[in-house]
């Protein structure tokens, strides 16, 4: 059976988050919680046929030694439950003991393929980026390890949280041209070429991730483009490109002229950081003829901007300063959304000053551009966490 046919839209909503939960390899008492919720509070002899029917009995199409940990904890709880746990699950328990070590789940370089739904709700038809069965489902290749040093082949918050952004508001990206910095397994660039932006082009700094984009890019039935060529040679083309920041060169970057500029968790690495305002700073930069920055250092459309001399930094949060000046932007300025989740005060500071040195608008959008709530049954993924920020480069502004 196809992934896709365990999310028939005829399912209920909650039967719909248990099993796009499995699908995409949630902690094993995520699965717990939305089983108990299909059952209405207890994990019901009905819940458990479900299970073996959509799961269990289909172990081809998942990775049989998470099945065996969430196998082991659905019986546990419904024994501690005082419940009736189906012979069938005590039998493939038996199997999954003799068949699968529990060190398989730890292998360094091991591969898993995790798929990941977007569940569009009800009334969403009018949006351009909902499939007739509401289910937009991409399979991608993962590292079970992201602690052990294959971050790239992650699947991070702030790359599920751009996803969601794309799919919930086509109309900013659909026919622009657009590029992601530090790529990963690949999701973001596949939500864009779903809404139709007229160009991707993807970039990694790392060969073995780059690898790992490419064969995810093609396991959704996009060709893969690494020459660059002008245009797009195929309407379901995506371009890649190998892109190690501190070694960019101003020529390679400023031929990419992208409409949007994409990354995310991409402010982490201190060390990183002034590469990657360079390469923001090119990308964003067209030199058309400014008056340049505003004396305060403001945005001129009436936005919030972080300034690196108004910061608090006990907690990240900027002050603001506002101008109701109309002198807004050129329409067809370059711009950048970066998404990211602050995991050290210091290091996104020092990447505001930077920002703020190189003339950058850095605009928090978090509060004021939201996407719909598309994988909700991520339990393990808090979209509060995740900062939007929109930047853009004053030596953009008009005469």
């Amino acid at each position: 059976m196809a992934a896709e046919q365990h999310l028939i839209p005829s399912l209920s909503h909650c039967h719909q988050h248990l099993i796009s939960a499995i699908l995409a390899m949630e902690p094993s008492h995520c699965l717990i919680s939305h089983a108990k919720d299909c059952g209405g509070g207890s994990i019901t002899e009905q819940v458990q046929n479900f299970l073996w029917d959509h799961c269990f009995s289909k172990h081809v199409d998942f990775y049989p030694p998470y099945l065996k940990s969430f196998l082991k904890k659905l019986i546990t709880e419904i024994e501690l439950d005082h419940g009736y746990v189906l012979d069938q699950l005590y039998e493939l328990y038996a199997q999954y003991i003799t068949s699968f070590k529990d060190g398989s789940l730890g292998k360094r370089d091991a591969r898993i393929c995790k798929r990941i739904s977007f569940l569009f709700p009800d009334g969403c038809s009018e949006n351009r980026s909902c499939p007739d069965s509401r289910v937009l489902l991409f399979p991608l290749q993962c590292s079970l390890n992201m602690l052990e040093g294959d971050t790239g082949c992650s699947i991070w918050p702030s790359s599920l949280f751009l996803s969601e952004l794309i799919l919930s508001h086509p109309e900013l990206f659909s026919n622009k041209s657009c590029f992601e910095i530090g790529s990963g397994v690949g999701l973001v660039g596949l939500c864009l070429a779903h809404v139709k932006a007229s160009k991707v082009i993807l970039s990694d700094g790392d060969l073995s991730t780059l690898a790992n984009m490419k064969l995810n890019l093609e396991l959704n039935h996009l060709i893969v483009e690494t020459d660059m060529p002008q245009g797009n040679q195929y309407p379901k083309s995506v371009k890649c490109m190998y892109l190690p920041w501190e070694s960019a060169s101003e020529s390679e970057l400023q031929d990419i002229m992208p409409d949007i500029v994409l990354g995310a968790d991409v402010i982490y690495d201190p060390l990183c950081l002034p590469h990657l305002v360079r390469l923001l700073t090119i990308l964003l930069n067209r030199m058309e003829p400014h008056n340049g920055p505003s004396p305060n250092g403001g945005h001129e459309n009436g936005e919030h901007v972080y300034r690196e001399d108004d910061s608090d930094r006990s907690t990240g949060r900027c002050k603001t300063i506002y101008n109701g000046a109309s002198n807004g932007l050129a329409k067809e300025t370059p711009v950048a959304y970066i998404a990211c989740v602050i995991r050290n005060i210091e290091t996104f500071n020092y990447f505001l000053s930077l920002g703020d040195q190189a003339k950058l608008d850095i605009v928090d959008l978090t509060d004021s551009l939201k996407p719909v709530k598309l994988i909700g049954y991520m339990q393990s993924y808090n979209e509060a966490d995740v900062r939007l920020l929109r930047i853009t480069c004053t030596h953009n502004r008009l005469v």
